[in-house]
């Protein structure tokens, strides 16, 4: 019976994804195997010496211990595209507040008083300060082209938009999903200095904290719009408000209000809505449990944000699961401790992601203890576990 921890709730259409007669699952539950989280934060929690892995029900794991979670050979697993639509339809929703002016002209319409004479003549009187523009014929450029990145782009060439995009690290699964009209540019730089347009989807990093800043942003087109549906942080908010107040910038839509955007002329900040949706919701937990499902049953790692992909089907024996550090010479150390004992190997990947591998081992015959308690014990050995038959 496997036991699995909630910090948060999780859509039930997730949960019944892990079978109640091998699976426990609770808000509050002793020597977990695995936790599902959304935004709870768990650095500073202490984490279980039972626990073999995390699934965090959406994409961002800034609100995970990753660095620790890697240190104890436990895979961090997210739902990378389970919310894509979602942010799509809101970054859609976001072109046209700004490009329509459609807040502050809600905020005039809702502030009318008098009769309905009265506000029918304040109306027209008062329209022609919220006139915008149309999308059709402008550019937008895309930072980031993973799941979000081109359905974004994609879309934007739907509504008749010109697109160019930069990401240097795309993937093929989403070359192959992008449209072929949208243009490659060769840098941030050269993005902004083509855009009315811009739109970020990319993950908090070191490299990208602060990636629109002041200086970038007085690269971008006269009266362009930046969007923000990522991660807090990416977009340098003081170098925003700036830019507006100098009228460089028209108008900035994102997800993350802050002291120093509010009650600003042009800034649209909503309360982080990029992934609420029922749909949203009750896709990444789906993924998320798929995910965690297979890792405890079948040793298989999918979309974990520290380790390897590496999925082996299963054949008849029995099968052992290795995290340990990217270091010379593991592999043999490994296959030595097995043939010790006279354990065949019937199948093996090892794979390794930066500083991290990981080793999948099916062999004809049961692995005693003390072979797991020797492979543990070899130097750069994170995590060792039997991964019981189906």
């Amino acid at each position: 019976m496997y036991k699995i921890l909630t910090l948060n709730n999780i859509s039930v259409l997730g949960l019944e994804r892990l079978p109640r007669d091998c699976y426990e699952v609770a808000s509050e539950i002793q020597h977990p195997d695995a936790i599902l989280v959304r935004s709870f934060k768990m650095h500073g929690m202490e984490i279980p010496s039972t626990l073999k892995a995390v699934g965090r029900a959406g994409a961002g794991v800034n609100n995970i211990p990753v660095a620790e979670m890697s240190k104890r050979g436990i895979p961090v697993f997210n739902a990378p595209g389970a919310n894509a639509n979602a942010v799509k339809e809101l970054v859609v929703a976001g072109m046209l507040l700004a490009a329509r002016n459609l807040c502050p002209a809600w905020d005039f319409a809702r502030s009318l008083d008098g009769d309905d004479a009265t506000i029918s003549k304040k109306t027209e009187e008062g329209k022609k300060r919220f006139a915008g523009f149309e999308l059709p014929g402008r550019t937008l450029g895309v930072i980031g082209l993973g799941a979000i990145g081109v359905k974004v782009a994609n879309v934007a060439i739907d509504l008749g938009m010109k697109v160019f995009g930069y990401d240097p690290t795309i993937t093929v699964q989403r070359a192959w999903q992008l449209s072929s009209r949208v243009q490659q540019t060769l840098s941030v730089e050269d993005l902004l200095g083509r855009s009315d347009f811009v739109s970020v989807h990319v993950p908090l990093t070191n490299d990208t904290r602060g990636l629109l800043n002041a200086q970038r942003l007085r690269l971008m087109r006269r009266n362009g719009v930046i969007l923000n549906f990522a991660r807090d942080g990416i977009v340098d908010d003081a170098a925003i408000c700036e830019a507006i107040s100098q009228n460089r910038l028209w108008a900035y839509v994102c997800d993350f209000p802050s002291n120093a955007l509010k009650g600003q002329d042009r800034v649209i900040a909503l309360p982080h809505l990029g992934a609420s949706t029922a749909e949203a919701e009750e896709n990444c937990a789906v993924m998320v449990a798929d995910q965690i499902r297979d890792y405890l049953e079948n040793g298989n790692i999918t979309n974990a944000v520290n380790f390897p992909e590496v999925v082996m089907p299963r054949v008849q024996g029995y099968r052992l699961g290795v995290a340990n550090a990217n270091v010379p010479n593991m592999v043999a150390q490994i296959s030595t401790a097995l043939a010790r004992v006279g354990l065949n190997i019937l199948d093996m990947v090892n794979k390794s992601r930066d500083d991290l591998a990981y080793t999948l081992v099916d062999v004809a015959t049961a692995i005693p203890d003390s072979v797991v308690d020797e492979i543990a014990s070899i130097t750069g050995v994170l995590a060792v576990r039997i991964i019981p038959s189906p």
